[in-house]
């Protein structure tokens, strides 16, 4: 009995999409939207090119377009920009600027002086 059951919930499923499809295929704004789609897709076809190379002609015409492409082709694996640590050593007056926590400077005042009291020398 699942079977039947399964098989008449699908069958109202497809029934109810059906009409919707329906619905979006009557719709004013989609059909001029698929219009200007197939228009483009000819003249791609017409002049053999890709959608690649539309989007390179594009993006000369208009910069922020690949700016666009190139946020769709990254991978997700950027992350925001360590902050600019700024310390100064009262010892000599030397300053480090670095983003990271792995400079030489740093790592040999560590070594002499500590790491709570280097710590204590970033500015703000």
């Amino acid at each position: 009995m699942a079977k039947i059951n399964d098989y008449y919930q699908k069958k109202q499923l497809m029934e109810k999409l059906a009409a919707e499809l329906e619905k979006l295929e009557e719709d004013q704004a989609l059909k001029g939207e698929l219009e200007f789609e197939n228009k483009v897709r000819d003249l791609m076809k017409e002049y053999d090119k890709s959608p690649k190379d539309v989007l390179q002609i594009l993006s000369a015409i208009d910069p922020s377009v690949a700016g666009a492409k190139a946020k769709a082709e990254s991978t997700g694996g950027t992350r925001a920009k360590r902050p600019m640590k700024t310390y100064k050593n009262p010892h000599t007056g030397e300053i480090v600027k670095t983003r990271g926590g792995n400079h030489k400077t740093l790592n040999e005042w560590r070594e002499k002086y500590g790491k709570e009291a280097v710590q204590s020398w970033q500015q703000n």
